[in-house]
């Protein structure tokens, strides 16, 4: 294979993917390649992610003895100035090609993408040159952070926003998990040069970086052009993160804030264990914290239905938990008339389901269905790139996501459920309507700070 000097092909494989074939290229750099051929798509989707987010603020860098502290935010302020290069925006780069570009920063993974039904090559190589290619001046970094910091005040009143991450402030003590994603208005005016090129040289690293591309494409195309743009390599040399020492126990188990909204908003957290799971065992975990979460609080669920008939819900409730290697958590609420009603239902809900069990019936027909609609999803190219970047980073693949779901009975479920919904780790954050002295709609009171045991704005 033709390639940069220094560049080659470790390994490279074929799998059977749901119907499809995937095809794994492994360079010495440590670069993977992931392509799924969907010759009868129109659409070809591309995204190269980096496993790097909001929650490496402190990090060794590969070849260097002391750790490093960066401002907040820098994840997501990378991710928005490597758009930006001397010669122009690369958004328009893509539009002249015909494709939809995007990128997004979440608390562990930074990544971008495009979608195209034309010029797939000359798209692809935009898009490995791009991120790896930056370009940080001081005139665009005070520039960016002026766009950034309105950004951030726009999200302030965002009840949504304010609640979620209130509950991450309740649920944590230290781990940066309870930071927002974006950083704070003063962490951002941290942000120099100087930092943006370290963390880019220590996590946009070929060993830490994956591109997975699905649609009407040619999958030795795509490997050759990875080894054209890609890299050697970083000398084996790897990132070494730290995460404080998390507590068991939450921080607070009720955070509470006033805003300009008509309805008061409440998210019940669990805060899961602090275990570091990885692969097969962490995918196990979500999906059985999935299944049972679905089968007691789900749609089709009896505790719904009355819920959702008592007006204490609306559409908008949900219940979902989240794990990554570093943290892990369930959210559940949305908008309610009575946020103390709410909580007392969910909690007697939550007892309920851990006293009796899971129901076997329920869980029985969500695993099929979970199943089922897994399979479905392998018929769009942009779901099966985003799920291979997903499940790399975890340390598994499709197959084996699909052998897990196959695996899980309803006793392992049950006990999962019990020691996830522990009372120690359970908190509450509750966004309520914010009133004037006249007893109208107005502007709520200031917001004490993380260190008066509330929130920080």
């Amino acid at each position: 294979m033709q390639g940069s000097p220094g560049v080659r092909l470790a390994e490279q494989r074929v799998r059977d993917l749901v119907g499809d074939r995937l095809h794994v290229a492994r360079f010495d750099s440590g670069f993977v390649v992931l392509t799924v051929p969907k010759p009868h798509f129109r659409q070809r989707y591309a995204v190269f992610a980096v496993r790097y987010g909001s929650i490496d603020s402190r990090f060794t860098p590969p070849g260097k003895d002391a750790p490093v502290d960066v401002p907040e935010g820098i994840a997501h302020f990378l991710e928005h100035k490597l758009f930006e290069k001397e010669k122009g925006d690369v958004f328009a780069d893509f539009a002249r090609l015909g494709a939809s570009a995007n990128a997004y920063t979440s608390y562990t993974l930074t990544a971008y993408l495009f979608s195209t039904v034309e010029h797939f090559e000359e798209s692809l190589d935009l898009l490995l040159r791009f991120v790896q290619e930056p370009y940080f001046s001081e005139a665009s970094v005070r520039k960016e952070q002026g766009i950034i910091e309105q950004e951030l005040r726009m999200y302030e009143d965002d009840p949504t926003r304010v609640l979620l991450i209130d509950l991450m402030r309740a649920l944590y003590h230290v781990h940066p998990v309870r930071e927002e994603i974006g950083g704070t208005v003063e962490s951002i005016r941290r942000i120099g040069v100087p930092e943006l090129y370290l963390c880019h040289s220590t996590f946009y690293r070929p060993s830490n970086a994956v591109l997975a591309v699905a649609g009407e494409v040619d999958p030795d195309a795509v490997a050759r052009l990875a080894a054209e743009r890609v890299p050697p390599g970083d000398d084996g040399q790897v990132v070494r993160r730290f995460d404080p020492q998390e507590p068991d126990g939450v921080r607070q188990v009720r955070i509470e804030a006033q805003l300009p909204v008509s309805r008061p908003r409440l998210a019940l957290g669990i805060k899961d264990v602090p275990r570091r799971y990885y692969g097969r065992e962490l995918v196990r975990r979500d999906l059985a914290i999935s299944l049972a979460l679905d089968a007691v609080l789900g749609r089709a669920s009896q505790a719904f239905t009355e819920l959702y008939e008592s007006g204490l819900i609306d559409d908008a409730f949900s219940a979902r938990y989240m794990s990554d290697t570093r943290f892990a958590h369930t959210v559940m609420g949305g908008e309610t008339p009575d946020p103390d009603a709410l909580e007392a239902r969910l909690r007697a809900i939550l007892d309920r389901a851990v006293d009796q069990g899971i129901d076997r019936d329920a869980f029985e027909r969500l695993r099929r269905k979970e199943i089922g609609d897994f399979v479905a999803s392998m018929d769009s190219p942009e779901m099966v790139a985003n799920a291979l970047v997903n499940l790399h980073f975890r340390g598994v693949t499709p197959q084996v996501y699909l052998e897990v779901l196959q695996e899980l009975d309803h006793e392992e479920v049950t006990g999962i459920f019990r020691e996830h919904v522990h009372p120690s780790r359970l908190a509450v954050s509750v966004v309520l309507p914010a009133r004037s002295g006249n007893g109208g709609w107005g502007p709520g009171p200031e917001r004490p700070s993380a260190e008066d045991g509330a929130v920080r704005p």
